[in-house]
């Protein structure tokens, strides 16, 4: 089945008849424990939820295919993904992070990995000179988040892994906002990739989850999944089959996310009210090019700097009607975000910056929202 195209991989991977019942749609396994022989034995292959459990091996399977991975991993949140992650790595680390990246993950490593012995550096990763300069000192993890949350930066992930590379790192990329339907980031070099599956894979705004899809199946793949099995991020089963239900979907999705997507922005980056929008589909994006070389489509996030400073910003979210102002991203529904405001203490955003997430709604309702709020 890896030779399928994406498409037709996220309808079927992970999605095999029951083979005890024929039934087309797999069964929710929730049992937290599974019998055994007296000394052990595991008949039928688990022993408890906490170390496996038959639905997130589904999932698994599936999100491996996806992304072209050799296996994958599944946590109760991206957040859990993220974390188990680097903490696996030795006291010592030092650690390459993007200047524009989510901000959980930017709390995560400037309050928390310092704790853990980590050194941590960011840069501007679309600046290949900038970022070659930081690989020649000792590195042992470049992230790529790619397009960023929320400036929508686009980085050359062929590249950077290379620079990883030859500095000995790993590399992995933060897919969330392309998905493996638009983007494979494992085909271009990275050793692995990052998903919180809350978003595209779930679809619905009902279910929280994360992925890890490794390159290979080696010392350290198994060294995050101890991690995972004795820390217990572990995603619930009922979450796995939601996921894996949202999976079968997903092609279909992202074509009318990415369509809407694309008349939205054009109508944003004509409207006299907007100073900038960040979307790597528009020819003016500084990373057009890169995004259009390695992505199938440029996905249905974007975000937008008013003119007029954060009281813009604020009065065309408030007078929105459709989008609903809410966090995350990736459901049906479209979704609008002032992110200085959600940021915490110490906000990175521009405080005239929306963040949109483009639902499934009509496209004309869509603009005709945004023509009404903006005035």
């Amino acid at each position: 089945m890896s030779t399928h195209l994406p498409g037709t991989l996220a309808v079927h991977a992970g999605q095999q008849p029951d083979p005890a019942t024929g039934a087309v749609a797999p069964p929710i396994h929730l049992s937290t424990t599974f019998r055994h022989g007296p000394a052990g034995e595991r008949l039928g292959g688990y022993e408890y939820q906490r170390e496996g459990n038959p639905t997130n091996d589904r999932l698994r399977e599936a999100l491996a295919a996806l992304e072209g991975g050799a296996t994958a991993l599944t946590f109760a949140s991206g957040m859990a993904a993220m974390t188990t992650l680097l903490e696996s790595l030795p006291a010592g680390s030092r650690v390459l992070f993007p200047d524009d990246c989510y901000s959980g993950l930017r709390m995560l490593f400037s309050e928390f990995l310092p704790e853990r012995g980590l050194v941590v550096e960011t840069i501007d990763m679309a600046d290949l000179d900038a970022v070659r300069e930081a690989c020649a000192r000792p590195l042992s993890l470049l992230w790529v988040e790619t397009p960023s949350n929320p400036l929508l930066k686009v980085y050359d992930i062929a590249a950077l892994a290379d620079l990883g590379h030859a500095a000995g790192a790993l590399v992995v990329a933060d897919n969330t906002f392309a998905t493996p339907l638009l983007q494979r980031p494992l085909a271009l070099g990275a050793d692995i990739v990052m998903h919180s599956t809350t978003k595209y894979f779930g679809g619905h705004s009902d279910v929280l989850g994360g992925a890890l899809v490794f390159a290979r199946d080696d010392d350290f793949t198994r060294k995050v999944a101890h991690r995972l099995h004795i820390t217990g991020a572990v995603l619930a089963p009922f979450s796995a089959w939601l996921i894996l239900r949202g999976c079968r979907s997903l092609g279909a999705r992202m074509a009318m996310h990415c369509a809407n997507a694309r008349r939205l922005a054009a109508f944003l980056a004509a409207h006299p009210a907007v100073a900038r929008v960040n979307w790597p589909g528009l020819p003016t994006h500084p990373g057009h090019a890169v995004a259009a070389a390695q992505m199938r489509d440029f996905g249905a996030m974007l975000s937008i700097e008013l003119r007029g400073g954060r009281e813009a910003a604020l009065a065309v979210a408030g007078r929105l009607r459709l989008f609903t102002n809410a966090t995350s991203l990736g459901g049906c529904e479209s979704l609008v975000e002032h992110r200085a405001s959600v940021e915490g203490a110490n906000p990175r955003s521009p405080q005239n910056l929306l963040r949109i997430s483009v639902g499934l709604e009509d496209a004309d309702d869509l603009i005709a929202d945004f023509a009404q709020a903006l005035g």
